[in-house]
């Protein structure tokens, strides 16, 4: 299989946030030069044979007024100046979380700013081997894909000082040429890495470096808070590079940052998978050195809560530890076979909600704890089961979808996977692998169903050896073609990991194989060493089977796992109704939970420091935020407003930080009413502003927590029900007919009406300095006193001497035709048409962006939706199930087809609670995330299914959106247009049942009686 790409809005961002820097660059397709033949080269008839970068033509206030207009609209602090390096004179910095293609993100930049400008030459410069083994396969795998996009792809090459004729390419070759390479190759002193400084017999007698450097090529660093030292921006200064582009998720020292997705925003916009974390905890009992491990507390229809517990049992062989299922008042000494440490030892209480027990001798044992302090190889047993367990509960939940599930093991030697002293060659972590995973497969195979689905898991899980289902990924000794710990770094900046390519080209090569099911292996075994520069975007569980290092990062290790899922058609996972039902990456450490977490959380913390954390009125001026009318900029007045609104009632604490007032109002949707009159018309488009302050790391789940909740059969049988779902689970698909003329009518009244274009104006200040200084004068930059400002604004943009293809650009971008568009503009108003002068980039910008949702509106407003005879089957309330946090569940239903639903809000909660108590209520559903109405602004999945007793209320069956599940007023817009497609597609349904289904949004129980109305 091959893995896909497609565009994706968040990159494209990442991508325009470099691209449009340079807005007003001339394009210009390489600079011809002569490139230096050599004292031996052969003479040539081409006095020009190379293609240089051409120069930035834009002055330091032109460029920088660029960057602050990103940095307004990503909500960024404004640079004061051009920030140089010792590299280059111009570098921007671009934070993106790991997981979320940064490297797609700076191929993809490449691309643009070589069609927008002509830069045609780029040097990529990584910290290490494995980093760069993975860029130069991200090139590889992505190469088709931008050749359907630009018509064109990268030529890419890895530096290599023994193959040198590669820089000639590099120099006299049209189109994108890109150069790979690691610093260690010019920043070290060994014999090979200096000879890029050399000049070289077998290079023409040149430098390599010169004919690199000529080119003026455009240098990206990837993870450049690796390549800090001096040493190393002394050495890239070498390349005369046109500007530094800097991309990480960490970055240490800022410049100019025009972009930032960072790991909050990751995971809110679930560009990521979410995290949940299995620890090990041990605790002893009272009095008592009886051996006791909680694995995890189940819940099945019919049956109270159970504990699978393993504990030590006298058998005929000796004294083993088995898992056993038990219930409350289970006797521990009889269970196992008389052993004295369990002599009087019952379980008193299952509480599945805290996930805990209760002993008689008063002991509460959580979930993952262990009432022993067992050893190290005890400990990695348990770590290798509880890996092998949540691989299975995963596998059977993505089974049917097509899914393949990968496990990630981190080991520190070879010789704990492959031991070739003994006859089957199985280290100690491999046999404790073979052992655990035969009898938790027999284990799996004893619970599944006899249905259709669970016919074809267990065929899966049949067909699969064990011995071919695991492999690890190590370095080969190329004599004996035996896994050998390869040579890992023990200085530098590649200290403590492998430097060995081999065991890099294994791992990546198998990349693409690994995800399809054909292929067996669905456990990886990995050296610690090989921790960055790969991933795979289906390893959904990772152990760590190896000793706490201090100096290795957390985020590091699970960024292995943190990309988005793929199927076996290489499709990424990532439909926003479901991608973290599916995308949730679960991490075995022998941590406790509390430990790991808080280590993870600071780090992410940590990375998370520059983010601005305190309100003020400094903070808040000139901020974007998005109106219906547009974007607009906060104002001092403005700023000032929202601040003392925020004091006067307490939602930021005394230190300015966001107060828990601000947050639990903001959940409950009860924020306080502004008394401003300049603030109380725009409040509710100021609080992703305000909530852009908070850093509430709460998304790391306890992964023991989640737990599949059994359907109640009778309520799902009951003919209520029944009825209720046969006549909404049609599949439909949507169509849209609309009159061009209606549209460019809309888009003329609306370009006429509110597109805005701010003249360019400039600010002239004079002064002189004071008469007398002192060092804390000039240390402050008090030094001068102003003696007049006047303002000046321009008529004519100062980068109008670029010339734009306006109809392309606004064809482009809006996907109307080039009559359309240019219909529109041929229509507005002279007066407004003379605003493209004053500043064309913003002018195209307004003019796209009120477009488009001119466009959003017609196309809703004449949507139609046609049913179809495929349906959803009822499979899905029972097959792909997800387990969910049981902390949320609450007390067991009566009317529910689940005996317990998640609630995320009060709301909810009250909602579900009247729902069941109700007299008027027969059964009710909370709608699982496989039943969804395709519409234009992405899937829709409503909450509630509700059937009523027929006779008491006027719509017997009801489908309700609870107003508590909207999201925050930016994506209002979004959600109401939703909203008003899944209106049509009821429609739809009720033209074939006689008005049956009733569908609105509600508050709460009683405007749901409203609606439903008292029966006649």
């Amino acid at each position: 299989m091959k893995l896909k790409f497609k565009i994706q809005q968040f990159q494209t961002e990442a991508v325009e946030a470099v691209v449009d820097c340079f807005v007003g660059q001339p394009f210009v397709d390489g600079i011809k030069y002569r490139v230096d033949p050599g004292k031996r080269g052969a003479p040539t008839l081409i006095e020009d044979a190379g293609l240089r970068n051409a120069d930035i033509v834009l002055n330091q206030s032109e460029l920088l007024e660029n960057i602050h207009s990103r940095q307004k609209e990503r909500g960024l602090q404004l640079s004061k100046a051009i920030v140089p390096s010792p590299a280059a004179p111009v570098n921007l910095d671009v934070e993106m979380e790991t997981g979320t293609g940064k490297t797609y993100v700076y191929i993809k930049s490449i691309m643009e700013l070589h069609k927008r400008y002509g830069w045609s030459k780029f040097i990529v410069v990584v910290p290490s081997v494995a980093i760069r083994e993975g860029v130069k396969k991200t090139f590889e795998i992505t190469a088709d894909h931008f050749q359907k996009s630009y018509g064109t792809k990268p030529r890419s090459f890895v530096y290599n000082s023994s193959q040198l004729h590669e820089l000639e390419r590099f120099s006299s070759d049209s189109g994108v040429q890109v150069m790979i390479i690691n610093i260690q190759a010019f920043n070290a002193t060994g014999k090979d890495n200096r000879r890029i400084y050399d000049v070289l017999d077998d290079f023409q007698s040149r430098r390599p470096i010169d004919v690199i450097s000529a080119n003026r090529p455009i240098v990206i660093i990837d993870e450049p808070q690796k390549i800090g030292a001096p040493k190393s921006l002394q050495a890239l200064s070498r390349f005369n590079a046109l500007m530094v582009l800097r991309y990480s998720a960490t970055h240490k020292v800022e410049y100019n940052k025009v972009h930032r997705l960072d790991a909050l925003e990751a995971y809110n916009k679930k560009l990521v998978k979410k995290i949940s974390v299995r620890g090990i905890t041990v605790k002893g009992l009272a009095g008592s050195t009886a051996y006791l491990y909680l694995e995890a507390i189940e819940i099945a229809k019919g049956v109270k809560p159970r504990a699978r517990v393993e504990l030590e049992v006298q058998t005929k062989n000796g004294i083993k530890r088995q898992v056993k299922r038990l219930d409350v008042g289970a006797n521990l000494y009889d269970i196992s076979g008389g052993l004295e440490a369990y002599k009087g030892l019952f379980i008193i209480d299952i509480d599945a909600n805290l996930d805990v027990i209760d002993l008689s001798n008063g002991d509460v044992v959580s979930a993952g704890q262990v009432t022993e302090d067992v050893t190290d190889e005890a400990k990695r047993r348990l770590q290798i089961r509880e890996v092998i367990r949540a691989h299975l509960d995963k596998e059977r939940e993505l089974f049917a979808q097509g899914i393949k599930v990968l496990s990630l093991f981190f080991i520190d030697e070879v010789a704990k996977y492959r031991d070739y002293e003994r006859e089957d060659s199985l280290g100690d972590y491999a046999r404790t692998f073979v052992e655990e995973y035969q009898e938790l497969v027999a284990d799996e195979l004893s619970q599944l169903t006899l249905d259709e689905h669970s016919a074809a898991f267990r065929r899966h899980l049949e067909a699969i050896a064990v011995e071919t289902t695991h492999q690890g990924y190590f370095s080969i000794d190329k004599k004996s073609k035996k896994l050998v710990n390869g040579e890992v770094k023990k200085a530098g900046d590649e200290k403590g990991q492998s430097v060995d390519t081999d065991a890099y080209d294994l791992i990546l090569r198998d990349k693409e194989r690994l995800l399809s099911f054909a292929e067996p292996v669905r456990f990886i075994f990995s050296h610690s060493a090989l921790r960055e520069g790969w991933d795979n975007p289906n390893v959904f569980v990772m152990g760590m089977l190896k000793r706490s290092e201090n100096t290795v990062s957390r985020r590091q290790e699970i960024g292995r796992g943190l990309r988005l899922a793929v199927d076996q058609d290489g499709e990424r996972m990532d439909n926003a109704v479901t991608v973290h039902d599916i995308n949730e990456l679960t991490v075995v450490t022998d941590e406790s939970y509390t430990d790991f977490v808080m280590g993870l959380q600071k780090e992410i913390s940590e990375s998370l420091a520059s983010r601005p954390r305190k309100a003020s009125v400094e903070y808040f001026v000139g901020k974007a935020f998005a109106t219906e009318d547009g974007e607009s900029v906060v104002e001092e007045v403005l700023a000032n407003a929202l601040y003392h609104y925020l004091v006067k009632n307490d939602y930021i604490n005394e230190d300015n930080t966001i107060s828990d007032v601000y947050t639990t109002a903001r959940e409950e949707g009860s924020l306080a009413e502004s008394t401003s009159d300049v603030l109380r018309p725009v409040i509710d488009f100021m609080w992703p502003l305000v909530d852009a302050l908070q850093l509430n790391i709460d998304f790391i789940n306890d992964g023991r927590k989640p737990k599949k909740i059994p359907l109640n059969k009778e309520n799902f049988a009951k003919k209520e029900f029944k009825e209720l779902w046969s006549r909404i689970n049609h599949k439909a698909i949507y169509q849209v007919a609309f009159d061009s003329e209606e549209l460019i009518g809309k888009c003329v009244s609306a370009l006429d009406a509110h597109l805005n274009v701010a003249a360019m104006q400039y600010v002239v200040q004079t002064g002189e300095q004071r008469t007398t200084i002192d060092a804390d004068d000039l240390a402050n930059g008090t030094g001068f006193t102003v003696k007049s400002t006047s303002t000046h604004t321009e008529t004519v943009s100062s980068s109008s001497r670029v010339r734009y293809d306006l109809l392309g650009e606004i064809t482009e971008t809006t996907q109307l035709t080039r009559r359309t568009a240019g219909a529109i503009l041929s229509k507005i108003k002279p007066t407004t048409f003379a605003k493209y002068r004053q500043n064309p980039e913003q002018f195209i910008t307004e003019a796209v962006r009120l477009m488009n949702e001119q466009k959003a509106t017609v196309i809703v407003e004449h949507l139609t939706y046609d049913t179809l005879a495929e349906r959803h089957d009822t499979a899905i309330f029972t097959q792909n199930q997800t387990k969910q946090d049981f902390a949320k569940a609450g007390e067991k239903l009566n009317k529910h087809i689940y005996d317990y639903v998640i609630t995320d809000s009060k709301i909810e909660r009250d909602f579900v609670t009247q729902l069941d108590t109700s007299t008027e209520v027969v059964v009710y559903a909370k709608l699982p995330r496989g039943f969804f109405i395709p519409t234009p602004v992405g899937d829709y999945n409503p909450d509630w299914a509700i059937a009523f007793q027929e006779g008491q209320v006027k719509h017997v069956y009801f489908i309700a959106e609870t107003k508590g599940s909207l999201s925050s007023m930016q994506l209002k817009g979004v959600e109401e247009a939703k909203i008003e497609c899944a209106r049509k597609f009821f429609a739809a349904i009720n033209r074939k049942h006689d008005d049956a289904v009733t569908y609105d949004v509600v508050t709460d129980y009683s405007e749901l009686m409203q609606l439903v109305g008292p029966g006649e």
